[in-house]
């Protein structure tokens, strides 16, 4: 029988090195968008970060179109929409993961949205990469 490969684990310094290789526009947001690829390691890394913190697989945490994945210990769900769903764009989710914006605010301004009632499980979590504004 041949078993799923097992994710390799994250670097914590690949990591903090993505992060903070978009700090900029995430202190200021007039400053230069970062390209693709900046943003995507970025996105990738990190979100992955929190699936390895909290492995599991009743919540799935969603920042197209970049990564997907499921996290947080609890139920599993296998088929359609997971009812435990937590999306954001780039920029949102960067700002969470940085410390830089609190969960509430993004939900509260529309900019992330969760479904479910094990969704807030991951602000436990956050921030991933810690920055202050001084970076």
């Amino acid at each position: 029988m041949v078993g799923v490969a097992a994710r390799k684990p994250i670097d914590p310094v690949a990591v903090r090195a993505a992060v903070l290789a978009v700090a900029p526009w995430l202190l200021d947001d007039a400053a230069p968008e970062p390209t693709r690829s900046e943003l995507a390691a970025a996105v990738r890394l990190s979100v992955r970060t929190l699936a390895q913190l909290a492995p599991g697989n009743s919540v799935e945490v969603r920042v197209p179109p970049f990564v997907a994945v499921q996290c947080i210990e609890g139920p599993r769900h296998t088929r359609g929409t997971p009812p435990n769903v937590v999306e954001t764009d780039a920029r949102t989710w960067l700002l969470l993961a940085t410390g830089l914006a609190g969960y509430d605010d993004a939900v509260g301004a529309g900019r992330l949205s969760a479904s479910g009632h094990r969704a807030p499980a991951i602000v436990d979590l956050l921030p991933i990469v810690p920055l202050d504004r001084q970076v």
